[in-house]
């Protein structure tokens, strides 16, 4: 465990019921001055405070904000986005997807809803770059499905809207938002 990095000690592990372990994943932050920090996971980057950690900071437009950085708001927009990849490559695994390449784009909206600032949107707009047209259809369905399963998608209350895009020999396919 990360020295003064502990556990909510109102925790319960609620799906206790569950087959599956749950699993824990351990990040901790250190504030550099200013609007700055360092974010670190001993699992990912070795000991805390170590240099390969992520600077993240405000955004720029509030204030104070520091631009040219990671924030919260790119880091959340990033989870989603990588989870999506993450899960796209398993299940195009599991249906024997081929595909030369995987690209995403991604657009996480911050608005002001009542009294606070949320995370109300993430567009996600993969491009598959595919060799057989055969399997134009099977790559939509993947990547269709890979939004549905994200794990990360799942976990918050943001619109997820997947706008993606299957190129094959020079043509593009894309797949409209429901």
């Amino acid at each position: 465990m990360i020295k003064g990095f502990r556990r909510n000690p109102g925790y319960q592990n609620t799906k206790a019921m569950n087959k599956e372990p749950a699993h824990e994943y351990h990040v901790g932050i250190a504030w550099e001055g200013g609007r700055k920090g360092l974010i670190f996971s001993p699992e990912v980057t070795g000991p805390p405070f170590n240099a390969d950690g992520i600077e993240v900071a405000t955004p720029p437009q509030f204030s104070k904000g520091v631009p040219g950085m990671w924030s919260p708001e790119h880091l959340f927009t990033a989870a989603v986005s990588s989870c999506l990849m993450t899960t796209f490559l398993a299940i195009a695994e599991n249906f024997k997807l081929k595909f030369s390449s995987f690209t995403c784009d991604a657009r996480g909206r911050l608005e002001l809803v009542g009294n606070s600032w949320e995370m109300t949107e993430v567009i996600l707009s993969p491009l598959l770059s595919i060799d057989d047209e055969g399997q134009r259809a099977l790559a939509l369905k993947v990547l269709e499905r890979a939004e549905k399963a994200c794990l990360i998608s799942n976990s918050i209350k943001s619109k997820v809207t997947l706008q993606p895009t299957v190129l094959v020999g020079g043509r593009l396919s894309v797949l409209s938002p429901n």
